[in-house]
Formats: structure tokens, sequence, C-alpha cells
């Protein structure tokens, strides 16, 4: 591959990164439509083909072909821009192609050498393309040069030197030429003066590039070089930089939705789902000190219907002593077993270690509860394995491996007796009753969604101004959604009116703002009534939300009455990519809205409001920690609360 050849590719490289690349000036200046100023390139000349007369006096004895050489080129220039897609672009000035050619060998074997200089006048009109988004264009054209020069100097060994002119040098030269810049505005956005400093990097191809009318010499030349531009145009204000950016911006939507009233707790009755399983630390087939484990005489005693107590509950409707039911899981089966003597299990242990370890952790399990309940061993079989039927842990995964195998280390309990499992998909079992009392309900909060603002935005922020014009401030936030508890704001108010400010950065590093406003006002009763109901997933996502479709439409359906409002809320682990686990989530509760919706309009309910949010794996919104297996299970969840046009 000649040399001109390899200069060829990497431009058309250079060109290509140029074009992919993201731009992050995004217009706050306003265009002006008039551009003049000047600009200093250095021409990068390629000679190929052949000559040997260089004029009517001198024939040198072998032939030079090859040619390169850097020389200067400058310019005064005009640029025409109506717009920002199209325009006109004129550069005239000096140009010079000058280059020194491949030594050569005399037959006299001699060494010769060849420098030829060129110099024109070169007159460039250009189409100018450019971009709504970007400050890089394209100009494309034709070239018009004058010769002023041809001058060339000639040596060989044993020989006087010899400088003198070229002979049959053409003087006006027709060719083309192509090319890219990038416009950097360095004035300020509010001065009225524009100034650019501009690189661009062009190519004029050899065609029509035949300095001399005889011989078969032709010139090829890559430019590169800077061009600094002014221009007139209207400053751009504060004011006007929010308006510029949302134009640019126009797929970014900003919403809030307010709640009803600000309810301040509310009482749920509550379909607890329990995991059917236990989790076993590393290097240890005894079952975990933090699951409840009672002594004959208490194991006697317990009742499931005595975890049926209220629980105080935090801003997501659990707590902490709500997974103490969950830890009680093991009285829960013994108590179950007990009461339906009719019924049987199977635990089925998994270790990494062998099925031999799961299998040990699996009579632990049976041993509590035939030692401690006063069950029958033959009710209970148990095997042992590598890993559970629905392993958290893919083939080929390589990503927090540790966490995976954690929630891998199990016991699982299966059962074919209603008593003990409910069908409601995956496998659960038969969910627990509970009384929670929840301090700051999901639908006291006031909902942000700035759609798009995950593709669109690095971050956003929200202000909150009272009619006092005092300011509360949150933030920064990503993704599209997010709630902010109504008591908050309110304070110490029972009421009150809001405007809200949403400013947001761009990925294009431009600000974006967007305004609303909203009323606030407190419930005056304390304690309302409502339902929750949840859905759990395995991390393989085996159990869909179509596998609930029975439980979502003959259970939690009939529980929601005409005018009720219900707020389905999507969570995962932290266990994964942030931005997958939110539109998992979000997906999830959308689906069990549709399930619910078609439930609902077969039964003739039609007037009931929904309020589907997807928090991810948002360590604010989360049901639980993260810092068990147990946890993390559960917080992949879909929960359902319902509540019931009376208690708003």
């Amino acid at each position: 591959m000649s040399t001109i050849n390899k200069i060829l590719q990497r431009l058309a490289i250079c060109l290509l990164v140029l074009v992919l690349s993201k731009s992050a000036a995004n217009a706050q200046v306003a265009q002006s439509p008039w551009w003049f100023g000047i600009s200093g390139a250095a021409n990068l000349n390629f000679y190929d083909g052949f000559t040997q007369r260089m004029n009517n006096s001198l024939i040198v004895p072998t032939a030079f072909h090859k040619g390169i050489g850097v020389r200067p080129f400058g310019s005064v220039l005009m640029e025409y821009r109506p717009g920002r897609r199209w325009g006109a672009m004129l550069n005239a000035g000096y140009d010079s192609r000058g280059a020194k050619f491949r030594d050569v060998v005399a037959p006299c074997n001699c060494p010769a050498t060849l420098t030829a200089e060129t110099k024109y006048v070169t007159v460039e009109p250009s189409v100018r393309i450019g971009f709504e988004k970007s400050q890089f264009f394209f100009f494309a054209g034709p070239r018009v040069a004058f010769n002023l020069k041809n001058d060339f100097a000639y040596t060989q060994l044993k020989q006087p030197n010899t400088n003198s002119e070229f002979s049959a040098t053409r003087k006006t030269i027709f060719s083309g030429q192509a090319g890219v810049g990038y416009d950097h505005i360095i004035s300020s956005p509010s001065s009225t003066s524009k100034i650019s400093l501009s690189p661009f990097l062009s190519f004029h191809p050899n065609i029509g590039q035949n300095p001399r009318s005889i011989e078969t010499w032709s010139v090829a030349t890559i430019r590169t070089g800077i061009a600094l531009k002014f221009g007139k145009g209207p400053a751009v204000t504060e004011q006007d930089r929010p308006a510029i950016a949302t134009v640019a911006e126009r797929g970014i939507v900003f919403s809030v939705r307010e709640p009803k009233a600000v309810a301040a707790s509310r009482v749920m009755s509550e379909t607890l789902p329990l995991r059917n399983s236990v989790f076993f630390n590393e290097g240890s087939t005894e079952i975990p000190n933090r699951y409840i484990l009672l002594s004959q005489e208490d194991a006697a005693r317990f009742r499931e219907a005595g975890l049926e107590k209220e629980q105080t509950t935090n801003i997501s409707g659990r707590s902490v002593r709500q997974l103490n039911v969950y830890h009680n899981i093991l009285n829960i089966i013994g108590d179950r077993l007990r009461s339906n003597p009719g019924a049987s299990i199977s635990l089925s242990g998994a270790s990494l270690t062998g099925a031999p370890d799961g299998r040990k952790m699996a009579e632990a399990v049976k041993s509590y509860l035939v030692s401690n309940f006063g069950i029958e061993g033959s009710r209970i079989a148990t095997n042992g394995r590598v890993k559970p039927l629905n392993p958290s842990e893919q083939p080929g995964g390589t990503k927090e491996l540790s966490l995976l195998r954690e929630g891998d280390r199990r016991v699982d309990i299966a059962s074919e007796s209603p008593e003990l499992l409910l069908e409601v998909g995956g496998g659960m079992m038969k969910p627990v009753s509970i009384l929670a009392t929840q301090t700051d309900p999901l639908d006291s909060h006031v909902i942000f969604n700035v759609d798009g603002g995950n593709e669109m935005l690095k971050s956003w922020n929200i202000d909150v101004t009272d009619e006092r014009g005092a300011v509360q401030h949150y933030g920064p936030f990503t993704g599209d959604e997010q709630s902010i508890s109504g008591k908050t704001i309110l304070g110490n108010n029972p009421s009150g009116n809001y405007k809200i400010a949403m400013t947001g950065e761009t990925k294009n590093g431009l600000t974006i703002r967007k305004e609303s406003t909203i009323r606030l006002d407190r419930q005056k009763e304390a304690v309302q009534k409502g339902f929750r109901y949840s859905v759990l997933f395995d991390f393989n996502k085996a159990n869909t939300i179509a596998s609930y479709n029975k439980f979502l439409t003959t259970i939690v359906s009939p529980s929601i009455s005409s005018g009720s409002t219900v707020i389905i809320h999507g969570h995962t682990d932290i266990i994964g990519e942030d931005g997958y686990n939110h539109s998992l989530s979000h997906d999830r509760a959308l689906q069990t809205q549709k399930i619910l919706e078609n439930a609902l309009s077969g039964s003739g309910k039609n007037n009931v409001k929904f309020e589907t949010l997807g928090f991810g794996e948002d360590l604010s919104h989360s049901p639980f920690d993260n810092s068990l297996p147990e946890e993390r299970f559960y917080n992949r969840t879909v929960i359902i609360d319902i509540v019931p046009a009376n208690a708003r």
C-alpha cells in the first residue's frame, strides 16, 4: 500500500470518529447568519506520476515519481448560515503545493534530488452541512487555483545545481475539496459579538490536480488547520437558557402527581407471603440463630394466629419486625403440620460443597420439627443437592457471585398439601395475614416523573417553594421517577400551596428547567384502613407475573372495591445493574396493573384509580435491607396497596 493510500485510510477513520463523536456544545449561543475571518493551515502534499523534462533546456537522466511535502496555506473567509443545517462558505488565499521528490540515481551512479515549489492563489466556494445538536459541520465544493510560482531545484553529483522554472505549467487548476470542521464558540453567550475558533480537516483529491500540461504529474493534498471567525448575533440571557435547552430536549416531559390527602397513618390488613426457604450460613449445617427456634414447651403453645398482631412499619410499609414473621417459618410449618395430620412436606437442601452437605442442612430442619413439634419423621422427606431447583447463580455468570451463592445455600420446603401451600405462583407457602400500621403511606407522597430523564439527564433536582418563599431542596436524582413524602413537605403546616421547579443537567451539559404547582392537605383522621398483597420473584425470573394471574384475579381483585385507589410498586434487590433493575421493577408493576384491570373490568368495577411505580433497588424505598439473603429475596417483589374510597 502506497504512502498516500495509508494517509487516505487514516483520514477516512478520522472523519468517521468526528462524525460519531457526541458534541457537548449544543448551541447555547445564538447563531449569527454572517461570519468573516481568517484561517491558517498546513498542506500535506503527495505527488504521484512521473516527471523528467524540467523545461526546454533540462531533461534529467532519471525520472522522478513520488514526492511529499508540507507547505503553508492562508486565507480570508466568509460564511453565510441562514440555519444550523445548511449554509455556504468561501475561502480565498495563498496555497502552496510544494514537495521534495524521492531521491533517484542517475546512470553515472550519481545521486540526484528534486524539490518543486508550486504556489497558487486559490478560491474555494463550498456548501456547508451542519447539525441541530452539534457544532460539527461538513463542507464540500470546487477549487479554482491560479498559478503564482513554479520553481524547482535540481541537484546531481558531479553536476552543477540547477534552480529554474518548470515549463508547461498550467496557469489555472480546476479541482475539488471536501472536509469537516468544528465551531468552538469562545465568546460569552451574553455578548452580541460572536467569536469562533474552528479547527478543520479537508481532502483535495488528485482529480484535476495536474500542475503541468506534459507528463503525468498529479498532486493530492490533506489540509489541516484552524479558522478564526467573527459574527454578530443576539445575546443569550439567563432567562433564555432554560427555553433553549427545552427546545433541544423536547423528549423530556415533567409531571407531578399530588396526593388527594396526606394521611397521618394507615392500618393495613396485609397478606404477607412466606418464602418457602431457610437460608444457611457458609460452612455450617446448623439452623442460623436468626431463625426463631422454640423449646418443646414453647412449641406446644405456639399458634400461627398469634403472629397476626399489629406491626409498626416504616415509609415502605415494611420493617425489620415484619421479617420476624418470616423468621418464624419453621414454627409456622410445625403448627400447620400439627394442625393437618394428613399433610406432608419434602425438604431439599442445596450446598456448593456437595449434596451430602445439603442433606445435612435438610436433616437439621427435619430434626427440629420432629423433636420440638412432635411431627412424625415419615411425613418429612429430605434430600441433598449441589444447587437448588431454581438457583440464583446461572451458568456463565461472573458478577456478584458471592451474593448469588449465599442465596443458593438453603433448604427449600415443598408440599402438595393446600393447607401448607397456596397456589399463587412460584410455589409460595400459604401467606400469613397480619395487621401493620404505615406511618407514612406511599399514596401520601408527591410523585415526580421526568419522562426521558434516565436517557437524557445526568441528574435532576427539585425545589419546592411555599407561599412565604421558603424553599426546600431535594436531590440530586437520577432515573425517571422519584417520590417525596407529603408529610416532609408540609412540615407542621395543615395545608399549603407550593411551586415546584425541576432543574436538570442534560448529558450534553445544558440546564433544563420545568415548573408545576401542587396543593397539599393533611388528613384529619389519625388512622385509615387498607389492604396489602405482595408477590415474590426468584432471581432468575422463573416465576413471572403471569404465573400469579390466578392469585391476582381470584384473591386480590375481589378486595378492590369501587372507587378505590390501588398503588402498585415494584422493587428489586441490589444484585445487578441499577438501570436494569429499575426497568424490571417498573415492567412487573405495569404487568400487575394490567392483570388487575382486566379482572376488575370483568366484574364491572371501572372507577378504580391506579398509581403504578417502579423503584428498582432504590434503598430509600426498599421494603427490607439487603444484608441477608432472605431480605434480598423479599425485596424482589411487587407490592399492591388497596386504599378504599372511604379511607381517603
